[in-house]
């Protein structure tokens, strides 16, 4: 058994013997390792999707072949035959080695093993014993020669060095010096650097589509918060502390729900505007932790940082020591893949695949993991893109099942893929700077023209020519979804406290546990947000973008807050 961690989704994938064309099930359901029982635990190794098979015959050859691994998707790929499907690889000279020492190790020249390759070196998970390659003609062509060798050595060694090494109805007319070699399967037919070979495709890709990336930032005064914080940050009074793991957001929202006044705003109960405004957030990160039923620890993490200190005496009586009175609190979140993101990067990743090998149903797959294709995918440690990667991957390779599995199994996670973009800060900057120019002020150089040989170099190039007069359009019409998505939270709020169901979990993400692949599609045409959100927090959302996006006062638009409001339109 397999269990994935909370970071990648979790859940758990059972490997068993082959049942038709099955390997493995996944289970996402299940999140904690077995109790009952004796077992071994140890940490997964991922092998880029595939497992190697290697055959021996002597000490001085073997044979290899490599298979998609069961904890990809659990799906066996057969031929017409019915057989496994299996495609030959190259070893390592250090492999080679490997299955040397095997064969000296258990004393047989016909010896079947197991290699697992991960981040770089190879490892003998399995020795089969007695084993051989099955409907392979180069195998038993190859082992034909190595007993030939064999015998010859032993018997006629005189021989062994001028009789050549293919057997005697293999051997053709020999190729001219002038002529050049012929590779099969390669790309390139006839005389060598006549045709172009596909040798590398090297993409840097985007994540899909996303939920907008929100924060909520309210002081609070609480003793219970402010004793969490002393509780995760080692009882220093001045040190802040970050809540990212699934215990200590629990913890979180255990206090949440208590603190949370169970009257609503405008209630005679909440008479001060401090008071509304702070009980309303506090609602808003109860609704947010208890969005999605568990905490995956991909996409949602709180700060809380001390802001105020006082004197006490110790409770021993003995001294003083400082005890925190109020703190910031600071919740991150959104920022997750939507279902069409997660479809936009597995058709993406079907369209690498059909046009990169046109014709051949599964010609990215035969060359995975061999020497003439390497695939590599790696993903910045950000949850969003490494669903996309993997998603991206189950098209490109043409995987079934969920994205867990695929994530683990084949995406590398990087956290400095990212880092280079600090060196770019101030070009960054500055176009956003002159967009902003643009769009405010509509001045903009454009070629008379209107087409150049880089369209992308065009000063404002693909901007509308009234963006300035569209923007008061804009400001109306976030007004209207505002006013909307209120009317909706209200309904909401009063649903939840005619049932007094503040305390029930949503239950998203046990529906997604049940196998409710759906339930994303199934939520937009019943009218509700998509994922697990709720109106509460889609209000919460639209109000800030109404707000930011311009000031009455100033009369200042924020073209920044554009993409916000593209994300939460989406």
């Amino acid at each position: 058994m397999i269990y994935y961690p909370s970071s990648a989704g979790g859940g758990m994938k059972e490997l068993f013997r082959k049942v038709g064309n099955r390997s493995s099930e996944f289970r996402p359901e299940v999140r904690r390792v077995r109790r009952e029982g004796s077992y071994i635990y140890e940490e997964f190794m991922p092998t880029g999707g595939t497992d190697v098979k290697v055959y021996t015959v002597g000490t001085e050859y073997a044979h290899a072949e490599a298979r998609k691994s069961p904890v990809v998707d659990g799906v066996v790929m057969r031929n017409p035959d019915g057989k496994e499907v299996r495609y030959p690889v190259l070893l390592t000279p250090t492999e080679k080695q490997m299955a040397r020492e095997v064969c000296v190790a258990f004393s047989q020249a016909v010896c079947g093993f197991d290699l697992l390759r991960c981040e770089g070196r190879s490892y003998v998970c399995d020795v089969n014993g007695w084993s051989f390659v099955k409907n392979s003609h180069k195998y038993y062509d190859d082992a034909a020669c190595v007993l030939r060798k064999m015998f010859l050595d032993a018997k006629a060694p005189h021989l062994s060095s001028t009789i050549p090494p293919t057997l005697p109805w293999k051997v053709k007319e020999s190729v001219q010096p002038s002529e050049g070699l012929t590779r099969v399967g390669s790309g390139i037919i006839g005389t060598f650097g006549l045709s172009d070979e596909l040798r590398c495709v090297i993409a840097i890709i985007r994540h899909g589509d996303r939920t907008p990336k929100q924060k909520v930032k309210l002081k609070v005064t609480e003793e219970k918060l402010l004793n969490l914080m002393l509780k995760y940050n080692g009882g220093r009074p001045r040190s802040e502390t970050k809540l990212k793991s699934a215990v200590q957001l629990q913890d979180l929202l255990d206090a949440t729900r208590i603190l949370v006044p169970r009257t609503r705003p405008g209630r005679e109960s909440d008479s001060e505007a401090e008071d509304i405004e702070h009980a309303e957030k506090l609602r808003q990160v109860k609704a947010v932790l208890e969005e999605g039923g568990h905490f995956s620890g991909i996409y949602r993490k709180v700060q809380l940082k001390p802001l105020k200190w006082v004197k006490v005496t110790k409770s021993n009586g003995e001294g003083e020591e400082e005890k925190p009175v109020e703190a910031l609190m600071v919740l991150k979140y959104g920022g997750v893949l939507t279902h069409a993101g997660r479809k936009q990067a597995e058709e993406l990743g079907r369209y690498f695949r059909n046009n990169m090998y046109p014709g051949e149903g599964t010609g990215l797959l035969r060359l995975h993991s061999t020497y003439r294709h390497d695939l590599k995918i790696y993903s910045s440690d950000e949850g969003r893109v490494q669903m996309s990667a993997a998603a991206f991957a189950k098209g490109l390779l043409d995987l079934e099942g969920p994205l867990t599995p695929i994530l683990v199994s084949l995406v590398s996670k990087d956290s400095s893929m990212l880092d280079g973009l600090d060196n770019a800060s101030i070009e960054m900057e500055e176009a956003k700077a002159r967009l902003n120019e643009i769009i405010i002020s509509g001045a903009r150089a454009i070629h008379s023209n209107g087409l150049s040989e880089k369209p992308w170099m065009v000063d404002g190039a693909g901007l509308p020519a009234n963006a300035s007069d569209l923007l008061p359009n804009l400001v109306k019409l976030t007004k209207k979804v505002t006013e909307q998505v209120r009317l909706l939270a209200k309904d909401e709020d009063e649903q939840l406290a005619e049932t007094g169901s503040y305390n029930v979990i949503p239950p998203y993400d046990q529906a997604k546990a049940l196998g409710k692949t759906n339930i994303d599609v199934d939520r937009i045409a019943a009218g509700l947000p998509c994922g697990s959100e709720g109106f509460l927090l889609m209000y919460a959302r639209w109000r800030k973008l109404e707000r930011d996006l311009y000031n009455e006062r100033k009369e200042r638009f924020d073209v920044t807050q554009i993409p916000d409001i593209y994300d939460s339109c989406k």
